[in-house]
This record gives C-alpha cells, sequence and structure tokens, in this order.
C-alpha cells in the first residue's frame, strides 16, 4: 500500500519509466519515427501520472508540463510538478539513457520532495542519495546539449572547469549524484517541471541547488518559466555564483 508522499512520487515515477521502456521498445520494432515516439512518450506518461495523481492524491493540484494549465494550483499549497518525460530528443534516440520522469511535491512553493527516475539505467534518486565526491581534476560541467549558457564558459575558464554537454535536467542531476560532474549550470530558460524534481532530489542529498544569482527556488508560479539554474557541490557552486556575481556587476 502506498502511504506517504514519497512512497507515492517514488512509485509513480518508476511505474511511468518502465512504461516508457515498454513503449520505446515498440516504438523501436515498429519502425516509429523519432516524432511519434517522443509524442507518444509524452502523452501516455502524463497521462498514466495524471491518473494515478488524481486516485492517490484527489485534493492536490497538478502542473505538467504535457497538460493543460489549471489556474486552480495557485489557490493550493499542496502541488504535485511533473514532467513524464523529460529528455524526449534523448528518448527517441536509440541507446541513450540521459532522459527521465520527474515527480515532485511543494507545499507553498518550497519543493518537499523531488524523485528523479533513469529508467534505461533502472535508477531511481529520490534525495535519499549520498552524492559521490571522489573526483580531484578539474571540475567537470554540465551544459544543455541544445542551449549551452554563456555563463558557463566564464565559469569554466574561472575554475579550470571543463563543460560536458548531456540531456536531460534529471539526468544531468542523477550523474551529479552519481559523481560524473560537479557543477550543472544552465541559462536560457527552463520550466517548472525541469527543475522541481532534479531541485528537490539534489537538495535532499546535500547538493546545493538555486537560481544563478544564489536565490532560492520558487515553484508554482503563475508563470511556470524559470530562466536558470545552478546544482552540484557546495563549494564550487559557491565559487561559481561569485564568478557569475562578478561578471554582472561588470556589466553594470
Amino acid at each position: 500500500m502506498i502511504t506517504d508522499d514519497l512512497d507515492v512520487a517514488r512509485t509513480l515515477a518508476d511505474d511511468a519509466g518502465r512504461l516508457l521502456l515498454a513503449l520505446r521498445a515498440q516504438g523501436t520494432a515498429a519502425g516509429w519515427d523519432p516524432k511519434e515516439l517522443k509524442d507518444r512518450g509524452d502523452q501516455r506518461s502524463n497521462e498514466f501520472l495524471l491518473a494515478r495523481l488524481a486516485e492517490l492524491r484527489p485534493d492536490d493540484a497538478v502542473l505538467s508540463e504535457e497538460a493543460v494549465d489549471d489556474p486552480v494550483r495557485l489557490e493550493r499549497s499542496r502541488v504535485w510538478v511533473i514532467d513524464p518525460l523529460d529528455g524526449t530528443r534523448e528518448f527517441s534516440e536509440s541507446g541513450r539513457d540521459d532522459w527521465a520522469v520527474h515527480v515532485a511535491l511543494a507545499i507553498d512553493g518550497v519543493v518537499q520532495l523531488g524523485v528523479v527516475a533513469i529508467p534505461s539505467r533502472g535508477e531511481i534518486y529520490d534525495g535519499s542519495q549520498v552524492p559521490v565526491t571522489t573526483h580531484t581534476g578539474a571540475p567537470r560541467i554540465f551544459i544543455s546539449r541544445s542551449r549551452p549558457p554563456a555563463e558557463a564558459e566564464l565559469v569554466a575558464q574561472a575554475l579550470g572547469g571543463t563543460l560536458v554537454p548531456m540531456g536531460s535536467a534529471g539526468a544531468k542531476t542523477a550523474a551529479l549524484l552519481r559523481g560524473e560532474a560537479e557543477l550543472y549550470l544552465h541559462s536560457g530558460g527552463q520550466y517548472e517541471w525541469d527543475l522541481a524534481a532534479p531541485v528537490g532530489a539534489a537538495i535532499g542529498s546535500g547538493l546545493h541547488a538555486s537560481r544563478i544569482d544564489g536565490s532560492p527556488f520558487v515553484f508554482n508560479n503563475r508563470n511556470p518559466y524559470l530562466p536558470d539554474a545552478l546544482i552540484g557541490q557546495p563549494e564550487l557552486a559557491r565559487r561559481a555564483l561569485e564568478v557569475i556575481a562578478a561578471a554582472s556587476s561588470s556589466k553594470d
């Protein structure tokens, strides 16, 4: 029996991931083109998550990338923020595992828990993991495959780091926890569903997570657009924030 909110999030993210893996195998066997696979993945996972949340938490509101936004959520304290398939491009590319399912719960605008499922790896990140921090070389900084941020170049130069492109905010955060990089920096635009679950999983595991000006995330806004994010090892994140702040001040 599913009892508490974390159990709900873990179970739903895991089950949606299994659904997506089966759909991906079906699409590959049937020869679906990438767009059809992406569209079906988004739709099927979204329908599943919405139905289960309606069953398990009928009094809560939901903000989903793939659902029509219901403004009633602005009147609710408890809002589930979900991305049924984060990294649709990667999902549609054979052999890639950097896509995810995001399930998070925000209460009064603050993420209380976040679960990131990485279905192709059979992994779930829920804020209970201890980050791997054994790397001693140049800091590695995850950036978007399609929208690399200018701020990341500044941070990499200042910290002597290297930039590593990867898909999906959830996949990047999971890889941070596995010790495959030390920072994840993004600017240029995302949405609450891209970041709520990664932020919850990161903070729960002891990583830093904030906007690139150092301010905390606030969720369940009327406009769910979120321009930027910095997630990673606390000391390196502090230094990255200093670099970004100094560059911003020099422009004023």
